[in-house]
């Protein structure tokens, strides 16, 4: 007798803002279709723009949907409405929403429209309230929504009124193979690589969006600080450097920098998740975090140092705190996988997707 659920299984679909090569959404999409792969499964996906030279396109059923005819804001819309219209043609077994769609079973919720509008401390224009209506008919309308954080769950509570029973609580994975640790050797020799100074705590910054992202925060702090410390900035470039503030440009092997570091620092004003911090424990290496950003809740014991963006003095506290843990000879994470409250590889989070798929 055939099994009617592993048979539930070949029927899988995504839906995806794009599969390239990019950070955030685009990464997460590439690893859920690549665990997907590794069981044995070919979903279909669903999105705006598909590489097809990436490997991952050689393991699904591409369903390409061009919206690029409507204005900007109105895309997400215009994308459910052709997914709708594709949806008529062939129902698969269960829709998995990794962008917005109204049409999913189960729905992810990386974040929340008004979640950053009141980090931001904006009011909702037209446009916003689109994107709040959309997200709030996704929400209503799947049967299960995986979170991303606690964070998360509280907000699809507290703005859309998401029974908690609803929701489940998946922590993203991150590249194991490719964030570990280095020895004393090999993090000496990247220091030298990107011409870190040697007598200066090393603090390591990694945002391609500065405003949401904190580096306001750093920048007043490190600009005159007097502690010998340097923040290293990968990604997006610096209006000033200095002796405390340098920048390395766009990083391709992040984490390296990332276990040469002494820290790593996030201090997003709005972060669902933030994998920063994930990747920068799993290379060994504690964090200097803000207690609003929602990875923090997945770290634990001397592998972060949590300040508050609201306290003032609370930054440069925790500064202090760091500098006292780099010289009392303890900085490192010696255990990355105990330091974290979940298992963060690909397989894990896929075998619960799909757990969650087949409930």
């Amino acid at each position: 007798m055939s099994d009617p659920t592993r048979a539930s299984l070949t029927d899988i679909a995504l839906t995806a803002q794009a599969l390239k090569n990019s950070g955030g959404a685009e990464r997460y999409t590439r690893d859920v279709i690549a665990g997907l792969h590794r069981l044995g499964m070919r979903p279909t996906l669903y999105a705006r723009e598909i590489d097809r030279s990436l490997p991952e396109a050689a393991w699904i059923d591409a369903q390409p949907l061009n919206v690029r005819w409507a204005p900007r804001k109105l895309r997400n819309l215009a994308f459910d409405w052709r997914l709708k219209q594709r949806l008529k043609r062939h129902r698969p077994a269960c829709v998995f929403s990794i962008n917005h769609s109204t049409h999913a079973d189960v729905a992810l919720c990386g974040g929340t429209h008004p979640g950053s509008l009141e980090a931001a401390g904006r009011s909702a224009r037209r446009s916003d309230q689109w994107q709040i209506e959309l997200e709030r008919r996704v929400y209503r309308e799947a049967r299960g929504i995986v979170a991303h954080s606690q964070l998360m769950s509280r907000e699809l509570q507290r703005f859309y009124d998401v029974p908690a029973e609803r929701i489940d609580v998946l922590y993203p994975p991150v590249d194991t193979a490719r964030f570990q640790p280095l020895d004393d050797a090999a993090r000496a020799a990247v220091r030298r690589e990107f011409d870190l100074p040697s007598d200066r705590a090393i603090f390591v910054f990694s945002s391609t969006s500065h405003e949401r992202k904190g580096y306001p925060l750093l920048e007043a702090f490190f600009a005159q600080t007097t502690l010998p410390v340097c923040l290293v900035v990968a990604g997006r470039p610096v209006p000033k450097t200095s002796e405390t503030i340098r920048y390395v440009g766009y990083c391709n092997e992040i984490g390296k920098l990332f276990a040469a570091a002494d820290f790593t620092v996030v201090a997003s004003s709005y972060e669902p998740f933030g994998l920063v911090g994930v990747e920068s424990v799993m290379c060994g290496t504690p964090l200097v975090i803000a207690d609003n950003v929602g990875s923090a809740e997945t770290v634990t014991g001397s592998a972060k140092i949590e300040f508050s963006r609201q306290t003032p003095g609370s930054f440069e506290r925790a500064i202090q705190l760091a500098l006292a843990q780099l010289n009392s000879g303890y900085a490192r994470i010696e255990d990355p996988r105990s330091s974290l409250v979940y298992d963060p590889s690909v397989d894990a989070h896929v075998a619960a997707l799909v757990e969650l798929f087949t409930r």
